[in-house]
């Protein structure tokens, strides 16, 4: 199975990497949109700067071949801002991002401690495959001073408490997303990287 990792500097891959590692795939790690058209699967994490993110995918040119990944049906997951880059656009900034799908990427409302930082509890709103084995409930390690908010609740399938009720797992179809960090969560995030790698190796 060829996995690609995404590299434009804004990601923390050396986990990420590790988490695929330990459930026997070796990712390839690039910024070469040449490398994803026989990927059988991509993932894109993010830290930092929503505007800065899009500004080094935009000189990377990986816009439309993120799109086009997404839109092929093969199974994509988003990390933390990879799952904000997903949305049309970004408070921070007022910039445009990725637009896959409809809805934008907010601040966390005024009077919270941010960034939100540490260990909450996800509640499952509907299964997907990419969940099987984890426990409703289970605690996961969010950093994030932003959160999406998409239009269409239907691919809302995990959320979380932190002052509002946002949007923390986005699951519809082949595209998967977390605000939280898997690769931060102990058992339950291997377990939830497991089911991605499952799902990329059916």
């Amino acid at each position: 199975m060829k996995l690609v990792v995404i590299d434009y500097e804004s990601g923390n891959l050396r986990s990420v990497s590790r988490a695929l590692e330990s459930h026997g795939v070796a990712p390839l790690v690039t910024d070469d949109s040449s490398n994803f058209d026989d990927a059988d699967a991509m993932v894109l994490p993010g830290v930092g700067s929503g505007p800065a993110a899009m500004d080094a995918l935009r000189q990377r040119k990986l816009i439309d071949p993120i799109k086009n990944f997404i839109a092929s049906g093969r199974p994509f997951l988003g990390v933390c801002l990879g799952l904000q880059l997903l949305m049309d656009c970004t408070e921070e900034g007022d910039e445009a991002c990725l637009g896959v799908v409809k809805g934008s990427a907010k601040h966390l409302p005024s009077g919270l401690k941010v960034p939100h930082m540490g260990w909450n509890s996800v509640r499952f709103q509907h299964q997907h495959p990419v969940l099987d084995g984890i426990p409703q409930d289970s605690y996961f390690y969010f950093v994030h001073s932003y959160y999406a908010s998409p239009e269409d609740p239907a691919g809302i399938s995990g959320t979380t408490e932190y002052g509002i009720s946002f949007c923390s797992i986005y699951a519809k179809d082949n595209l998967i997303a977390t605000q939280f960090h898997p690769e931060k969560s102990g058992p339950v995030g291997l377990r939830f990287y497991k089911n991605f790698v499952s799902l990329a190796s059916t």
